[in-house]
């Protein structure tokens, strides 16, 4: 008995959705990332305006001064919709979670010389709530944002925020053998401390940034432009020699993330500021204001850590953000 196997191609009468086809051409076959974000957002057919500000659509453009042609302009340069993006994310968090096994194993923490283990909980531990604002900004630019390709970046990034607080905490628990008292220090701290009053007041005057475009500026650009060479490279340096390699194994999701982050935020800034001349100078002021802000809110915190070298390590981070902004083609 002879069994004869025939195959019969079956071409697609279409390769993808009309509104991706659009912007795609014909016949051709889209990623997912392309399906899941080109002009997902509704524009037609809204019954009502938002009861809890009647002046503005539900998806309004007007809610930034920056004006962009066409929005889906931009495009995530890591091509991250939801499944991408947990699925990173999930891989990068099964390593941290790898790294508190082995710091506990091995009762790395002990390893800290206690002057250096009590500057990790006057540093580290209330930057859980510099995090938990960051999430605050970065949902409420998700909320106003117009297109899915520029909001859901930012949802994403909001949500990761939570994930950085979180594991601040489980160091803190792990500092002080889950008893609590160092995150209920860290709070006091926050609240009251002559070396986060800056830090704090910059980040409660930002929750009230109407315009969604300068708080992402602000945020991600200015602040984590700031925080994340200062805590996350300066700060362990120097705790290096002091037994600190624990907590620099511990902030290494926060270090691999930063760099992420850093790819679709310049190409953000890079899109939008050769969209005209005007984006760009507007783009400029915002840079300048919330990057002096935020240099200045946490250099008390820069000389506590880092004594006679907080002055020039400040300045190159002020130096790397401006070149940042520069690259992106907005001149500082």
């Amino acid at each position: 008995m002879s069994l004869e196997i025939k195959i019969n191609v079956i071409k697609p009468r279409r390769q993808t959705f009309a509104h991706v086809a659009k912007r795609l051409g014909e016949d051709k076959p889209a990623t997912r990332y392309q399906e899941g974000t080109w002009d997902m957002q509704p524009t037609t057919n809204f019954h009502y305006r938002p009861i809890w500000d009647s002046k503005r659509e539900i998806f309004d453009t007007g809610l930034t001064i920056i004006k962009m042609e066409d929005w889906y302009t931009f495009n995530d340069p890591r091509q991250f919709y939801y499944g991408t993006y947990t699925l990173a994310r999930h891989k990068m968090m099964e390593a941290e979670d790898s790294h508190f096994k082995v710091i506990d194993k091995n009762k790395m923490m002990d390893l800290m010389t206690p002057e250096w283990l009590q500057k990790v909980k006057e540093y580290l531990l209330p930057l859980r709530h510099f995090e938990w604002g960051a999430n605050m900004n970065n949902c409420d630019s998700a909320d106003k944002a117009y297109g899915v390709a520029v909001n859901q970046v930012m949802l994403f990034s909001a949500m990761d925020r939570l994930g950085m607080a979180q594991i601040i905490s489980r160091i803190g628990l792990q500092l002080d053998d889950s008893t609590g008292k160092s995150l209920d220090q860290a709070k006091i701290d926050w609240m009251e401390s002559d070396l986060w009053q800056g830090v704090r007041k910059m980040l409660e005057d930002s929750f009230v940034v109407e315009d969604w475009f300068e708080l992402l500026v602000a945020q991600n650009l200015c602040m984590d432009g700031v925080v994340f060479p200062l805590f996350y490279q300066h700060f362990e340096d120097a705790g290096r020699d002091q037994g600190g390699v624990a907590i620099a194994m511990l902030n290494e999701f926060m270090q691999d993330w930063g760099k992420d982050e850093k790819r679709w935020l310049d190409h953000l800034l890079k899109v939008t500021a050769a969209e005209s001349p005007e984006n760009a100078i507007i783009m400029s002021k915002w840079v300048s204001h919330w990057m002096d802000r935020a240099v200045n809110a946490f250099t008390p915190i820069a000389h506590h850590i880092l004594g006679d070298e907080a002055p020039n390590i400040l300045q190159s981070i002020r130096n790397d953000i401006i070149k940042r902004a520069n690259k992106s083609g907005i001149e500082i």
